[in-house]
């Protein structure tokens, strides 16, 4: 059936219809992994791939699966909830944060891929929420900074309000440049959770991710204003949480499939998956 233009105005005015939501990539499903370590997000160099939970990095080679190297810290130690990894000239760049303690503090922690030995830290302090991603691209830093509508604020109050969620740009020794917030219709996809991942696309788009969704979000910086703009929503068999580009392959991103409670008490695990996006330029 073929939809005039000025219906598919109609529906966008009427119905809220973004343009965004008629989009043709596709993401091809290429490689599946199962990594006990899957839980908050993950990262991509040459070689390997690097999976990360709350308070661990586990090293794996990409070709076989098989287990690398590993970092694990103390649960009584200052590294709380790693998020998202980065992994650039021979480091690994994690988001970090006190999630869920307040008030909300931030760091990006780094280490050495391979050794697998913690080697240095930058302290954003308490200033624009929880840091859940971060990517150099362009001779910046990218990050975002994410609130929350669950109750664990003060007194039980919104962990800082969804909608204050935003990503900044800084310079590459860490000065601020510029920051945006999200849209509405990501914010409403995200429920009471925020952007948990993000990455610099080949094709020069941003991509982000929520906490939950099997998609993905294309996204540019908008002309005018301070609202990133929403291109193109792509399914993904992901479960939200951090992804990461592939920058040895080009076209090639890495996801994660977080278990439940029940995947895991019936023996299954938190996997690493892998897709090819088609037509990359």
């Amino acid at each position: 059936m073929r939809i005039s233009l000025a219906a598919l105005l109609t529906a966008i005015l009427f119905f809220g219809i973004t343009p965004a939501a008629v989009g043709g990539s596709t993401l091809q499903q290429i490689g599946e992994f199962a990594v006990s370590e899957a839980n908050q997000g993950v990262g991509v160099d040459d070689r390997y791939f690097y999976a990360v939970d709350n308070r661990t990095i586990a090293k794996y080679d990409k070709k076989t699966g098989k287990l690398s190297g590993k970092w694990q810290g103390p649960k009584d130690g200052p590294i709380m909830h790693l998020d998202s990894a980065l992994v650039m000239d021979g480091k690994i760049f994690c988001a970090h944060s006190n999630y869920p303690e307040w008030p909300m503090t931030s760091s990006l922690e780094i280490w050495d891929a391979a050794t697998m030995q913690h080697i240095g830290n930058h302290s954003f302090g308490i200033n624009w929420g929880s840091l859940t991603w971060a990517d150099f691209y362009n001779g910046h830093w990218w990050m975002t900074f994410a609130n929350y509508d669950l109750p664990y604020g003060p007194d039980k109050t919104p962990y800082g309000r969804k909608p204050m969620t935003q990503m900044v740009k800084f310079t590459a020794d860490f000065k601020y440049v510029a920051s945006w917030i999200l849209p509405k219709v990501l914010l409403e996809k995200f429920e009471k959770m925020s952007n948990s991942g993000g990455s610099w696309g080949p094709d020069g788009f941003l991509y982000l991710t929520g906490h939950d969704p099997a998609e993905i979000y294309k996204m540019r910086l908008p002309r005018a204003g301070s609202v990133l703009e929403l291109v193109e929503t792509i399914p993904m068999n992901i479960r939200g949480q951090g992804i990461a580009w592939d920058r040895s392959d080009r076209g090639v991103i890495y996801g994660i499939i977080r278990a439940s409670a029940g995947e895991r008490a019936a023996g299954g695990s938190h996997k690493v998956t892998v897709f090819r996006l088609a037509d990359v330029p």
